[in-house]
């Protein structure tokens, strides 16, 4: 399966991936900028996924809430979402409505502070607010997500702090901080926008150059402080979390090679012969034969910088304690480092990972955030077409 690629560079410095395919009339626009959790500096954490609402707030030409207004009722779709390494906005919506979708990114890109204001700003707060206390502080095993990644990272380290931020630094952002915030990261030149789809790439082309290429790029975004990290981390960390939940969860996490290198891929097979579906070890041998687990999976967190992290995540069933649980997934692990692995089951994983990824190729939305992903870590879209090549290549 080859994904047709078309790329090119504004002057401003946005990067732009055309990928056509006009086997429905709906297109997909899919926007990263190259910021997260990991871009904030302390005091000031989640700013990153902050913005991700704030974006949504209106522009120069666009009231508040009236970008969701606008493509819904064009009969289309949109959203956004945050992680530790970037910000993502992305539309799907009927392929001849492909202007109004580029129209509104280009607008809030080269237009958002005229637009923000104090409200807005005290708005979004509180909304992160309550999505922090819903998503996390109130829900079963909601924290999990944020100490796991302070225990595998020491304090002074980008993927340390939490990615929705804490709520002392949420209440102290200022106006000119999330101002000054916008500025240095949402450039053309700090961002990649990928198009997928039912279109003409000559005439998306030029709506592209007129929509973004007035904006001027930045002024360059402050470098990262040096990610790497011990390839193990030398010592025991663990941490017991008292919640009222019914059923111990446990988490074992391991660094990783990052997300793109040759050995990401083995990681990631591990991962699947490990924890993906129903077939793999810990599902057969944890839910199914012993039933002293009620759900197991494992995946890595897909980081490209500094270390990845191979994550095994198991809950208990009724009865079975925490101790146990962990006996029995210690086991596991300790069968596979010692035993390796066979290559019926690497022919099993690959093929797992190779239909997922075809058939999410399917969807011009996928498709989009895909060649996003590649063109912003690495430069390079194309590498979607060799990407299981790289999978099938993983020895036992």
């Amino acid at each position: 399966m080859r994904i047709p690629i078309i790329t090119f560079r504004l002057p401003n410095g946005l990067f732009v991936t055309l990928s056509e395919d006009h086997t429905a009339p709906i297109v997909a626009v899919n926007l990263w900028y190259h910021v997260g959790s990991a871009n904030e500096r302390p005091g000031r954490t989640g700013f990153a996924h902050l913005f991700e609402h704030m974006l949504f707030q209106g522009s120069a030409d666009v009231a508040a809430n009236e970008h969701f207004e606008l493509v819904q009722r064009a009969g289309g779709t949109l959203n956004g979402s945050t992680w530790l390494e970037r910000t993502n906005y992305f539309e799907t919506l009927p392929s001849n409505q492909l202007e109004l979708a580029l129209w509104l990114e280009a607008n809030r890109m080269g237009q958002l502070l005229p637009a923000m204001t104090q409200q807005k700003l005290d708005t979004q707060r509180e909304v992160v607010k309550n999505e922090r206390r819903w998503s996390v502080e109130n829900q079963p095993y909601g924290t999990w997500w944020e100490k796991l990644p302070a225990l595998c990272f020491p304090p002074s380290h980008p993927f340390h702090h939490s990615l929705i931020g804490s709520m002392e630094d949420l209440s102290a952002a200022s106006l000119d901080d999330v101002a000054e915030f916008f500025a240095t990261y949402y450039t053309p030149d700090n961002a990649v926008l990928s198009i997928a789809g039912d279109f003409d790439p000559g005439e998306t082309r030029a709506l592209v150059t007129m929509h973004f290429g007035p904006i001027e790029r930045g002024a360059g975004k402050p470098p990262l402080p040096d990610m790497r990290v011990p390839d193990t981390f030398g010592q025991w960390k663990r941490e017991v979390v008292a919640d009222d939940v019914m059923l111990p969860r446990l988490f074992v996490a391991f660094r990783s090679p990052v997300f793109g290198s040759a050995e990401y891929y083995t990681a990631s097979v591990c991962a699947a012969v490990l924890g993906l579906r129903k077939a793999s070890r810990l599902y057969r041998h944890l839910v199914r034969d012993r039933q002293v687990a009620a759900e197991a999976q494992a995946f890595t967190f897909d980081l490209a910088k500094g270390s990845d992290l191979l994550v095994v995540d198991v809950t208990a069933r009724p009865g079975v304690s925490a101790d146990q649980l962990e006996q029995e997934v210690a086991s596991e692990l300790d069968v596979i480092v010692r035993d390796g692995v066979s290559t019926e089951e690497i022919g099993r994983a690959v093929a797992l990972i190779e239909t997922d990824f075809v058939t999410s190729m399917q969807s011009a939305a996928d498709r989009a955030d895909r060649l996003s992903l590649f063109a912003t870590f690495f430069g390079r879209p194309d590498l979607v077409n060799s990407n299981i090549e790289r999978y099938r290549g993983v020895p036992p």
